[in-house]
């Protein structure tokens, strides 16, 4: 079964000093540059989703900012598929569906941020799309969120959307959970 994987936003706005700091961003793209070197060394393909704000009250992602560049752990390297997007789903009005057809890719790895966001909308897509998809938990980060008067802490943001993701739009796995199953595929 031909896998992909889909780095979705691991921008420099999401890191500290950004304008959209993600509580466990640092650990989280360290687990999607682990996932990245294992994709690499096995020749599998690798997609990079750029968030840039187009909308007219956007505070982060701006174009032409450091913040909308790929972080530096985690860039393309030649040959590697760049796709650039303008909403929370990595699939709507972008090339991303085509690149996937085109490399034969039937089954996902998904991560990057945010978990409460993008994640979840392209991983929905992807789903409805009959990709098999499957969400590395450990490479995705989220922030704390408002509902009312409450604030919902980042973690528990995180393993809502993860459970709810799980429960029947993708497998949730970590990267040690991946990284020991990979081992034996080709």
């Amino acid at each position: 079964m031909k896998t992909g994987l889909v780095l979705v936003d691991i921008q420099n706005d999401y890191f500290p000093g950004g304008r959209m700091e993600l509580e466990g961003i640092e650990a989280a793209a360290a687990k999607a540059a682990d996932l990245l070197i294992l994709f690499r060394n096995k020749g599998w393909p690798v997609f990079f989703v750029q968030h840039i704000a187009t909308g007219q009250n956007a505070s982060f992602f701006l174009p032409d900012t450091t913040g909308v560049e790929f972080h530096a752990s985690l860039k393309p390297a030649p040959g590697e598929i760049l796709i650039r997007k303008h909403y929370p789903n990595s699939f709507r009005e972008t090339t991303l569906q085509s690149e996937l057809d085109s490399a034969s890719v039937i089954r996902l790895v998904i991560c990057g941020a945010m978990s409460h966001m993008c994640i979840d909308a392209t991983t929905r897509a992807a789903a409805d799309l009959r990709f098999e998809c499957i969400v590395t938990a450990d490479a995705c980060a989220t922030r704390d969120l408002r509902f009312g008067s409450d604030t919902i802490p980042a973690g528990q943001v995180h393993g809502a959307f993860m459970a709810a993701l799980g429960a029947g739009y993708a497998r949730i796995a970590t990267f040690d959970e991946l990284a020991r199953e990979f081992q034996s595929d080709p």
